[in-house]
């Protein structure tokens, strides 16, 4: 099925990776060409894909991985590729795709002895794998997600959801059911503004956009009627983590009786509770800036933790792949 540009940003090139500048889009479609698994570690901190775009970065950046070890002996190849995964979880820790995909490529490979051409070859499989796995899962998400809304509601976006949001969109079409939606603008990288609106174009909606600080306001005024949000990681307790905001959105749609839901394909195991995930804190001075342009005066310093935690009772329901649950149940879904 061909659906909107953003749906489809990682691709091979030649001996290489392309990346789409997520950074730019939608006024340049620019590709960021990655002849290493350490070039492609370098896009992902740099920012020139987010969301879900660096999982599929991720199994890329693997692959390239066995190539620059095909030449070595299957233990050292081993090693290489573990240490390019390790390289590449390191990038970016808050959202646990990297992290996963990591995984299940290693895991496709390990104590296999594979060496050469065998081992790109299993890699390649495992990473493909991976990505059809996840594209699955997020279809499965989003009809779940759609189920949710009613035919005309109004909903409410914070950043980019990225497959989830394409998954429910797709899933509401196909139920002909009329949306509408309101777009936080998402600073300081303002992907709700350029990712998340400039797709919905895409998908034939026209979006309102709203800045970030507005979210209250919008909701106090009836402007959207359901806050509907990916999630970087959902704990095993509830706790969302995802886009600095939404912690803001939840409270809002709490004080104002609006519906919060959190899209995420399954919680993470590994995290019990929100103190075992750790938090990206950026570099303050991003904050500074919007689009390559200096916004605050000189002598200012930012701050810029790039993630929130927005806890179970401000939840209304974490949307899975395997279904909708609240958030003090969501470990049933594992």
């Amino acid at each position: 099925m061909t659906g909107p540009v953003l749906a489809d940003s990682v691709r091979f090139a030649g001996d290489g990776v392309e990346i789409l500048d997520r950074r730019v889009y939608p006024f340049e479609v620019r590709w960021v060409r990655c002849a290493t698994s350490e070039d492609v570690a370098v896009a992902i901190e740099r920012m020139v894909t987010q969301s879900s775009g660096p999982l599929f970065a991720a199994t890329a950046g693997m692959v390239l991985g066995a190539r620059e070890a095909r030449h070595e002996p299957p233990e050292r190849a081993a090693a290489r590729l573990c240490a390019v995964g390790a390289r590449l979880v390191a990038t970016r820790p808050t959202n646990n795709h990297i992290r996963d995909a990591v995984h299940a490529v290693l895991s496709a490979t390990a104590g296999a002895g594979l060496a050469g051409d065998e081992l790109v070859a299993a890699v390649v499989a495992a990473a493909r794998a991976h990505d059809d796995g996840y594209r699955a899962r997020s279809a499965a998400l989003g009809g779940h997600a759609a189920s949710l809304l009613a035919d005309g509601a109004r909903v409410l976006t914070h950043c980019w959801a990225d497959a989830f949001l394409i998954g429910t969109v797709r899933a509401a079409q196909a139920a002909g059911k009329r949306l509408e939606f309101v777009c936080t603008e998402t600073r300081p990288y303002l992907q709700g503004a350029r990712l998340t609106a400039a797709t919905l174009v895409e998908m034939g909606y026209r979006p309102t956009l709203i800045t970030d600080g507005m979210v209250a306001s919008a909701l106090s005024d009836g402007l959207a009627d359901v806050a509907l949000t990916a999630a970087d990681r959902v704990t095993l307790d509830g706790h969302v983590i995802n886009k600095v905001g939404t912690l803001g959105v939840a409270l809002a749609a709490s004080a104002f009786g609006v519906p919060f839901y959190a899209l995420v394909d399954a919680p993470d195991p590994q995290a019990p509770t929100a103190a075992d995930v750790v938090i990206e804190r950026r570099d303050g001075d991003e904050v500074l800036h919007t689009l390559g342009r200096r916004t605050a005066a000189e002598g200012v310093r930012g701050h810029y933790p790039a993630f929130d935690v927005t806890p179970p009772q401000l939840v209304t329901r974490i949307v899975t792949e395997r279904g909708v649950y609240q958030p003090d149940r969501v470990k049933e879904s594992l």
